[in-house]
């Protein structure tokens, strides 16, 4: 297993669309092993093989409480139904560090995916881990969950992290 780096807004590659995977081989568990050890160091709940810098539609998610790991990976995630109600919880993201804010997303999703070893499965989800599972797929769509908020505060946070961005570069190299 191994750590990946993290890409950070405004990296362009977070805004690719992402690719269906044809085929769960060694090659994809590796990729989900080294992103669940990414997203667990980082620390975050939730992470899409893009933010690793692999346009690949695949992304792991855990919201159990730290002392009982539950991992879920998710590979080919669709939305096959949404909420007609809205839930608003304070997101963050390991690519957009630093950054917080409160958006709306329906609170129940009922998705199907492919699991670790490949085969075809359907989940319900609720609340917090229905969120997760929004948000994570929005990256495989190259957005963000500041492309919710409005132009102003999106163009803040955008500023911010092009700023951090090269003074760490400078401090680097």
């Amino acid at each position: 297993m191994a750590i990946r780096k993290i890409l950070t807004e405004p990296d362009p590659f977070l805004r690719q669309k992402s690719v269906e995977i044809d085929n769960v081989n060694d090659e994809i568990r590796k990729l989900m092993d080294d992103m669940l050890d990414t997203m667990y160091a980082a620390p975050g709940i939730g992470l899409a093989a893009i933010q690793v810098g692999i346009p690949k539609r695949i992304i792991v998610i855990d919201v159990s409480k730290e002392e009982e790991k539950k991992p879920q990976y998710f590979i080919n995630p669709k939305i096959l139904l949404k909420s007609n109600n809205n839930a608003t919880y304070e997101e963050g993201c390991l690519s957009v560090p630093g950054q917080f804010a409160e958006i709306d997303r329906p609170d129940q999703c009922h998705i199907n995916y492919l699991d670790y070893n490949g085969k075809q499965q359907e989940l319900k989800a609720e609340g917090l881990l229905a969120t997760c599972i929004q948000h994570e797929i929005d990256h495989l769509e190259g957005i963000l969950f500041i492309d919710y908020l409005s132009k102003l505060k999106k163009s803040f946070i955008v500023k911010k992290l092009s700023k951090q961005k090269k003074s760490l570069e400078r401090i680097v190299v």
